[in-house]
């Protein structure tokens, strides 16, 4: 054997996922520990609507993280979607990160995962997130008891993802439990996504930010046409999709204001992104009912075919 073979023989690489209920830093916790903003993120639930692959790589080997959306009680096709694609990958890889929050209480969301996790078996590590909402580290105790029953976890392990703290214990962690194997992805490969994907994901995040409360979940962004000119300047077109008349005006505001703080948000983080100068334009549709509309959900990119 080489001593190049010899090396990547000595190295590890799998697939992590994280589960856990909506608003738990899911998103977060996956954008910190590969060094990139991919995912977006929010103070709503259900952020996260597709399978979000990343690499994380270093001298130890691989790690191909999978940003799940929350598991919750489907309310609508989407919903259904969306805990379709979070529970099928339980089965699809080598270690899961089950995310919670430093609490002692142990809802029905909770033990609904659990009873999910039950049924694999992959190895199951507890990551208590948000510990740095706790007023003293003995606070920590009495969660730990609550959940060590729960289920057969290999490790329990306490994190911020907002302060960055424990990151690279995880991540330590993670790799004691992958299997070793040659890696999947080149090693300047960070994620798996579309580059317009993200950028309409960036718009729906700012929507998501800076909308009314009732409306974030009846939108989607589709990606209409991405162009670059001979200066190396990016023109996007996308369009938001909402459910009802009275959405789209608030989703225009006064005079295209809403709209108009929401693209040039989008822009910056997006010019930001990808190292240019983008022309970003923006409108909105009502197509009433989507969430439920089979067609539509496949035409926006929500098809359950094309998951795993």
């Amino acid at each position: 054997m080489t001593s190049e073979n010899k090396n990547m023989a000595q190295k590890k690489s799998g697939f992590v996922t994280l589960v856990g209920r909506p608003n738990v830093g899911k998103s977060m916790l996956m954008n910190h520990l590969i060094g990139q903003k991919i995912a977006i993120t929010s103070d709503k639930p259900q952020t996260t609507r597709n399978r979000i692959q990343t690499v994380y790589t270093d001298e130890r080997g691989q790690i191909i993280f999978l940003d799940t959306p929350g598991i919750h009680k489907a309310r609508n096709k989407l919903g259904k979607y969306m805990v379709d694609v979070a529970e099928h990958t339980l089965n699809e890889v080598d270690v899961i990160l089950w995310l919670v929050e430093p609490t002692t209480f142990i809802g029905a969301g909770e033990r609904h995962i659990a009873e999910q996790l039950a049924r694999v078996k992959t190895s199951v590590l507890l990551v208590i997130n948000k510990i740095d909402t706790l007023q003293d580290k003995d606070g920590l105790l009495p969660v730990i008891a609550a959940y060590k029953d729960v289920c057969e976890f290999a490790e329990i392990v306490p994190v911020s993802a907002l302060k960055k703290r424990n990151t690279d214990l995880l991540i330590k962690l993670i790799f004691q439990y992958l299997p070793y194997s040659p890696q999947f992805y080149d090693e300047d490969t960070v994620t798996d996504q579309p580059m317009r994907q993200i950028a309409a994901e960036l718009i729906r995040e700012k929507a998501l930010r800076l909308l009314n409360e009732e409306i974030p979940h009846g939108i989607a962004v589709v990606m209409e046409k991405v162009s670059e000119r001979k200066n190396g300047i990016i023109d996007m077109e996308a369009t938001i999709i909402c459910e009802r008349d009275s959405h789209k005006g608030i989703i225009i505001g006064k005079n295209g204001a809403m709209l108009k703080r929401i693209g040039s948000d989008a822009r910056r983080e997006i010019e930001a992104m990808m190292g240019t100068k983008v022309n970003l334009q923006l409108w909105v549709k009502v197509r009433r009912e989507w969430r439920d509309s089979e067609i539509l959900l496949k035409n926006y990119g929500y098809d359950a075919k094309n998951e795993g």
